[in-house]
């Protein structure tokens, strides 16, 4: 919730804001018309020195990041043709089409043991073979294998489709999974929740209360999950914070959200891109950092804001760190969804390069494990590569 800060009121510039810094400094929550101006308002520095100043009070100079892998079971998917904006779906019998078999899971998994992985992030297409046994199958071949990394897996739309195809409420979808091995949900395929704006890049996915309603089933069988928003298209102000309202409103409900993480649109290789004109001309940094710092302020009831620098590039990511951002993805192994759609940065980034980007933003680097329970410490000589103390977590 929102907590009381200091300001200093030199480094807002802008006007507009000044009674949004009012309800900053004391506490109080934010309404829409106040996200919107946030959105409007031209002054980076000042937007960034708000949300700096909450993320200070609530995190300190500490930044989280998990040691983590991505695997991306099957792109094959039956919406490719009406989720406009998405480069990494394919047709069943589309070049470039794969489906890993149990064997190609286990191969693609088995670095967590020299890599010392805590998580696991599985997330795919909607493919009418994987459904519940597929899963299933995969989830408890991983706890046999990796019985120490956490099960971070299928976003809320995966979820429904494989109600779906087996015929399941979700509920029961939910649980089969959880007992197979399923330990949190990631946040994807949210996108914006504004119908107007799914109708034209998603007409035939999840809408933004089906969505809500698959996280608010989760978080009652006690899943927790992380929550998205894709920006940089065709949405307005409006449009988002209206989706951050969504989410704030479920957190208020459940308290089931772990983390925001909000995610660059990406334009190559896929229609909208296209038909935007827009091949090429990624999110600007400028509202890649008001997307993290409007999600600081605004979505005062979740506790970590992550930057992911696969999408808006490590030098973005750390340079958000002193705009709202505690936590930063991490490891990663692996990433291909994004470079399909054109990312430019590397699929995986080291310890020591982590390290390095959170020292250099003069912060203290935190590894944790997926709840957010900090594992190890690393203080902040640039010299080290291991951490001084290591903390149990409670």
């Amino acid at each position: 919730m929102p907590v009381p800060v200091r300001l200093d009121r030199q480094l807002i510039s802008d006007a507009s804001l000044a009674p949004l810094a009012d309800k900053v400094e004391v506490g109080e929550r934010l309404s829409f018309d106040d996200g919107v101006a946030l959105f409007k308002s031209s002054d980076i520095t000042g937007i960034g020195h708000l949300a700096d100043s909450v993320n200070r009070a609530k995190h300190g100079d500490r930044v989280m990041f998990a040691a983590n892998q991505h695997i991306n079971p099957t792109n094959i998917c039956i919406l490719r043709k009406t989720c406009v904006f998405c480069s990494y779906a394919r047709l069943p019998k589309e070049d470039g089409a794969y489906r890993y078999t149990m064997e190609q899971i286990w191969e693609e998994a088995a670095t967590a043991n020299s890599t010392l992985t805590r998580e696991f992030h599985i997330v795919g297409g909607l493919d009418m073979k994987a459904g519940l046994a597929y899963y299933q199958e995969m989830f408890r071949g991983l706890k046999e294998r990796h019985p120490q990394v956490h099960i971070k897996a299928l976003t809320a739309v995966e979820i429904a489709h494989i109600a779906r195809i087996e015929k399941m409420s979700v509920r029961d979808t939910l649980i089969a999974l959880h007992e197979a091995g399923l330990d949190t949900m990631p946040g994807g395929g949210a996108e914006v929740f504004s119908p107007g704006v799914r109708a034209t890049i998603a007409d035939k996915k999840l809408s933004g209360e089906e969505y809500i309603a698959v996280h608010r089933e989760a978080h009652s069988l006690g899943i927790r999950s992380n929550c998205t928003m894709l920006y940089g298209h065709v949405e307005t102000y409006e449009d988002r914070i209206a989706h951050l309202a969504m989410l704030r409103d479920l957190q208020d409900e459940t308290g089931g959200y772990l983390a925001y993480i909000p995610l660059a649109y990406h334009p190559d290789h896929n229609e909208l891109g296209e038909t935007l004109h827009r091949t090429g001309t990624a999110t600007s940094g400028f509202d890649d950092l008001k997307n993290l710092a409007v999600g600081r302020l605004f979505l005062d009831n979740v506790e970590h804001i992550k930057s992911h620098w696969i999408m808006v590039t490590p030098f973005v990511s750390q340079i958000s760190l002193h705009f709202g951002v505690n936590d930063l993805e991490g490891t990663v192994v692996r990433e291909k969804i994004y470079h399909e759609a054109g990312a430019h940065t590397a699929q995986a980034m080291t310890l020591d390069q982590i390290l390095r980007l959170i020292r250099g933003a003069k912060k203290v680097p935190v590894e944790r494990d997926s709840f957010y329970r900090v594992l190890r410490t690393f203080d902040d000589d640039p010299t080290l590569t291991s951490p001084r103390n290591e903390l149990t977590a409670a």
